[in-house]
């Protein structure tokens, strides 16, 4: 895709949502940590589930440590790999406590050593929480940029790479946003709904529906 087309693709996303949000519920940047280790393999709406119960028990890394990893389970039962995902809450949770004070870092390095966070979580924190112009490449993102010739690139690092030089500077802070809800609804795994796509003209993908 040229860069005209581009910046028209971001142009249109923004007009239809100016200010994109993600899904996760959340009321803290600890709880948006937590949420993004839960999501791994995981819808929103199932981690929404679980959370709200698990939010209103253990807000906070410390009421977290408190519950243990058996009250951890008992809440997060629902989600897949729970059981390693509860190890690696309460894991992450002491973390915060003994190394930062009980606060989010924001600092990827810092984000990528505690349990359970690798580079797509910690770009959805640092994004989201810090507003830092990072890209976190899922499966939607990587299916879609490769689809419509956005961004191809053989693995979410080499699109993430390929995003950040592509997507314009004045829509790069919300681009995760955007590509994550349109290939989450529009741009679809198996039935893409290319007729109500916003930017299927804009769309490099052959075999588009009607």
């Amino acid at each position: 895709m040229k860069r005209e087309a581009i910046r028209e693709f971001f142009r249109r996303l923004h007009d239809a949502n100016p200010q994109p949000q993600t899904e996760l519920e959340y009321a803290s940047p600890y709880q948006l940590l937590v949420a993004v280790v839960l999501s791994a393999q995981a819808t929103d709406r199932g981690v929404n589930i679980a959370t709200r119960k698990l939010f209103a028990d253990a807000p906070t890394p410390e009421a977290m440590v408190s519950l243990g990893e058996t009250g951890i389970t008992e809440h997060i039962k629902t989600i897949g790999l729970f059981r390693n995902k509860a190890k690696n809450t309460l894991a992450l949770s002491r973390l915060l406590l003994e190394r930062h004070g009980g606060e989010v870092p924001a600092d990827r390095v810092a984000l990528e050593a505690l349990p359970g966070v690798g580079r797509k979580t910690a770009n959805v924190v640092l994004n989201t929480v810090f507003r830092q112009p990072v890209m976190a490449v899922d499966t939607h993102i990587f299916r879609l940029s490769n689809r419509t010739g956005l961004a191809p690139g053989k693995d979410v690092v080499e699109v993430e790479k390929a995003l950040m030089r592509r997507v314009p500077e004045d829509y790069l802070l919300d681009a995760h946003h955007w590509l994550i809800l349109h290939g989450r609804y529009v741009c679809t795994a198996r039935s893409p709904k290319c007729g109500q796509c916003i930017v299927r003209d804009l769309c490099l993908f052959r075999d588009k529906t009607a």
